[in-house]
């Protein structure tokens, strides 16, 4: 990979966007790279958690690479959307838990791409923002749609209709982010907490990412059908016969991903 470095440890997968240059801006390269390697983890059965950060204390990602905006066409704009869209879809739908370690900026695409993470940590010098309205442009890798279903509309329509940034504690209020860590200790923090998850059921954590992004959307009934699916799948898994006789033998369980 020429700009998305991947380093797998102890069953965590660490995705590193290195374009410090460019503060880490996305381009049509980064989401290729992106693609490929989501797409090659999806195999990797020794990978249980993988984290997203960016490279340098500045930036996680700075945004899309504007400098195409004035002399792209309408059309050529709508497949720019959808192809950001398309990737960051695929990240949101891994079956593995998804983290974003955010250090620095995190605007527009930045912004985007870590609401496309099932799980967000900030440094405390984070800075997030969808500020495409400066632009004359809307967010457009799901800015308008991951936003109001994570902060609530309110608060997501000041951001995207201000353009406005905020910190990383306007952002733990407003639940942009689970947690705020210091620039030194982020990445560490972010590793101790992937550790406490890879202790936990893997099967049983993917049926949990598909019972609550599969009721996204959907009446309360609906989303209880989806849950309760997900509930007698589960209970296919011979892991659900070892977490339940490690929790009566009083040990810990020794999951076995089947």
């Amino acid at each position: 990979m020429e700009i998305v470095k991947l380093e797998i440890e102890g069953g965590i997968a660490t995705v590193t966007i290195d374009r410090q240059s460019k503060l880490n801006a996305l381009n049509a390269l980064v989401l290729n790279e992106l693609e490929e390697i989501f797409l090659s983890l999806q195999d990797h059965s020794e990978v249980r958690v993988i984290v997203i950060t960016g490279a340098g204390e500045k930036s996680f990602v700075a945004g899309a690479d504007i400098s195409q905006f004035p002399s792209i066409s309408s059309e050529e704009a709508y497949a720019f959307a959808k192809r950001g869209q398309a990737v960051f879809s695929l990240i949101e739908s891994s079956t593995r838990p998804v983290i974003a370690a955010i250090n620095g900026f995190a605007l527009g695409g930045g912004c985007e791409l870590a609401l496309a993470c099932h799980l967000r940590f900030a440094a405390e010098n984070a800075m997030f923002g969808q500020p495409e309205v400066k632009l004359g442009v809307i967010a457009g890798y799901g800015g308008t749609q991951r936003l109001p279903r994570l902060i609530g509309k309110g608060r997501a329509l000041d951001l995207l209709l201000s353009g406005r940034m905020i910190n990383a504690d306007e952002a733990l209020k407003m639940g942009l982010v689970n947690d705020i860590f210091s620039q030194a200790e982020l990445l560490s923090k972010v590793e101790e907490y992937a550790q406490g998850l890879m202790a936990q059921g893997p099967l049983a954590q993917t049926f949990t990412l598909q019972a609550v992004y599969a009721g996204v959307g959907k009446s309360l009934s609906e989303g209880l059908e989806e849950e309760a699916s997900a509930f007698r799948d589960v209970f296919k898994t011979e892991d659900r016969i070892e977490g339940a006789t490690a929790f009566l033998e009083r040990r810990p369980a020794a999951f076995k991903n089947r």
